[in-house]
């Protein structure tokens, strides 16, 4: 069973948390195919990084997105003038107010080509962080941490293969 922060506290709006309206979900859920279409116009290639980034339990970090379904590593894409590590240092503080306490070490690379022709993600490992209010205002539905055994059933089937490979130690896919 997960453990939220956003419960735990009792304050969401503090924590990244914020309720979203019914119409704004609506919207980023209609947009979204908009966007990667134009995206692909622009760009030949475009980049992502996600994150494990574990408790003191062993616990892993998972977010629920308002705008896709599933739980997911946290992370994103990265901005113009931006490295992939900026990128996931940022994204981190946005969507679950993670705040890391040395370099992210860079674990695996990944094409993401069968969601999205020209992706990749890069996948870092977090061990040392503090937390503070998250940034991001309605993007995130919730953040819990999870034992790896006991993730939900709508974990999304790249976030689980990750962290497998990441516990148990196996090559990673080349794909997400």
């Amino acid at each position: 069973m997960g453990v939220s922060r956003c419960s735990r506290v009792g304050q969401a709006g503090d924590l990244g948390c914020p309720p979203m309206s019914a119409l704004k979900r609506r919207l980023y859920r209609l947009l979204l195919p908009a966007y990667r279409v134009a995206m692909r116009q622009v760009r030949g290639l475009t980049m992502g990084a996600r994150a494990i980034v574990l408790d003191g339990e062993g616990r892993v970090l998972l977010i629920e997105h308002s705008y896709t379904p599933g739980w997911h590593l946290p992370g994103g894409g990265v901005e113009r003038r931006e490295t992939v590590e900026e990128a996931i240092i940022r994204e981190l503080a946005e969507e679950a107010g993670i705040v890391a306490g040395h370099r992210p070490r860079l674990v695996s690379m990944h094409s993401n080509a069968r969601l999205f022709r020209g992706d990749h993600v890069l996948l870092y490992r977090v061990d040392h962080w503090t937390v503070q209010p998250a940034t991001s205002r309605g993007e995130i539905l919730r953040v819990e941490w999870f034992h790896p055994a006991d993730l939900p059933e709508t974990t999304t089937p790249g976030t689980r293969r990750r962290i497998a490979e990441m516990l148990d130690g196996g090559p990673p896919d080349l794909f997400w």
